[in-house]
């Protein structure tokens, strides 16, 4: 299991997305009077590099914890095969695999982010949130202690079914790349797929500051769990503009922003 995550590579991938992304942006801007070098986006670049190398390296070994750990828990071998996974979820064709692990993952992801916008898990959340001109690098903009969580309790349900492990280590990347792209400055809903994969106008009404869209839109990819559930925030020809997070003066440097979360609120 390889946790290391190169520099270059790093550098290499910043650049390239950015000027991708950006592009798109500018071509199709969800808030025209965005400024195009924001104040905060030398935090973000920040991020860029902690988040790569500091919480995913972290949150990787706590995935491989929980792997391990619920191998021995079920009396399953822990070895070489586990990446092939085990029957019955080993037998069905891989088309199906893929489709029950984004359904699956999903819906633990929903959840998961719904709990994190409540009570102290949400002081952990807020940093997240805590981006006021949102684009696309806001998305790596997360404490190290909610990539953590999220990622060791998503990881449950595969690991107790014995999905494959070299099926899901490939929907990791595309996750990354989704979250990236669903936080830019873009004012896509997708049209009639809207209701079906989440669109960047989609999740912008998760950040909004508005009053309208707090709390909805808890989805990374599939919305139909915010219609179920009661939290599908999407009105037609309407994107928000204000961004970040309300009643709360978070810190806006990396340290600062590591160390809230575990700090008093004053009285």
């Amino acid at each position: 299991m390889t946790l290391a995550v190169h520099p270059i590579r790093l550098i290499i991938s910043l650049l390239v997305v950015g000027i991708v992304i950006t592009t798109i942006e500018r071509l199709f801007p969800a808030r025209r009077k965005k400024p195009a070098w924001r104040k905060d986006i030398g935090l973000d670049a920040q991020y860029w590099f902690f988040t790569a190398l500091v919480s995913k390296t972290l949150s990787k070994g706590l995935v491989f914890i929980v792997v391990v750990t619920v191998s021995v828990l079920v009396g399953r071998h822990f070895g070489p095969h586990l990446a092939n996974g085990f029957p019955p979820v080993s037998k069905q064709p891989t088309p199906l695999i893929i489709a029950e692990i984004l359904i699956i993952g999903d819906f633990v992801s929903y959840w998961m982010h719904r709990a994190f916008h409540n009570g102290r898990l949400w002081k952990f959340h807020a940093i997240h949130h805590s981006s006021i001109d949102l684009d696309w690098l806001s998305s790596v903009r997360l404490h190290p202690v909610n990539e953590m969580v999220q990622k060791s309790v998503q990881i449950l349900p595969f690991a107790i079914f014995g999905f494959p492990t070299h099926v899901l280590a490939a929907y990791v990347p595309f996750l990354v790349f989704y979250a990236i792209f669903i936080h830019a400055n873009l004012d896509w809903d997708f049209g009639p797929l809207r209701y079906v994969i989440a669109s960047p106008r989609f999740h912008r009404w998760h950040h909004t500051s508005e009053q309208e869209g707090l709390d909805k839109n808890f989805a990374g990819l599939l919305p139909i769990y915010d219609i179920i559930f009661g939290t599908f925030y999407m009105p037609a020809h309407q994107t928000p503009q204000v961004f970040g997070v309300t009643k709360k003066q978070i810190p806006n440097t990396l340290i600062g922003q590591l160390l809230y979360p575990f700090q008093n609120e004053p009285a």
